[in-house]
């Protein structure tokens, strides 16, 4: 679940995310192709991603967006149904790696969304660890599991830091 917004301007940037994008609320189909046509109006950008329907609040209470007890009254307001702006990072192996929840009165951050989502594929794929403010390109944390002989193996060279933080930079 990423902001319209984010999506609209990484789409202008040209940027690819691998990622599949899903959407819950629980407004009905109808209410979604409209708001589909408002996101592609404001954003000048096709809303290719499909909204799940959870009327029932199924979905949304699985994930602890909403409260057990939570339920949709009959003849309900916007006021009934307020937002709940969670992102969660889902991995191939199906489990959880990352989840963000805003109050609705506050916007997404879509870079930092970004920036983690690059982080997770990058720990996963390259066996490391990302420091706090890591963007693509700067140098990650070598885990402490690998000894030094394996790091410089598997890494070339790095930094000792401390005993437990070695740092090097990914090549390629």
């Amino acid at each position: 679940m990423i902001a319209r917004e984010g999506i609209v301007a990484n789409h202008k940037k040209g940027r690819r995310i691998t990622v599949s994008n899903y959407r819950i609320s629980v407004d009905g189909v109808e209410d979604h192709k409209k708001w589909k046509g408002d996101i592609e109006k404001v954003g000048g950008a096709p809303a290719g991603f499909p909204i799940i329907a959870d009327d029932g609040l199924t979905v949304s209470k699985a994930f602890d967006m909403l409260p057990a007890d939570a339920y949709l009254p009959d003849g309900r307001t916007p006021n009934d149904s307020q937002t709940v702006r969670s992102v969660f990072i889902i991995g191939p192996d199906k489990k959880m790696k990352l989840s963000m929840t805003y109050p609705m009165n506050v916007g997404r951050n879509f870079a930092e969304v970004l920036r983690a989502l690059d982080g997770l594929q990058t720990a996963a794929s390259r066996g490391v660890a990302t420091p706090a403010n890591w963007n693509v390109g700067d140098d990650v944390v070598i885990p402490v599991a690998l000894n030094d002989a394996d790091a410089k193996e598997k890494f070339g060279d790095f930094t000792t830091v401390l005993p437990y933080l070695r740092m090097t930079s990914l090549k390629g």
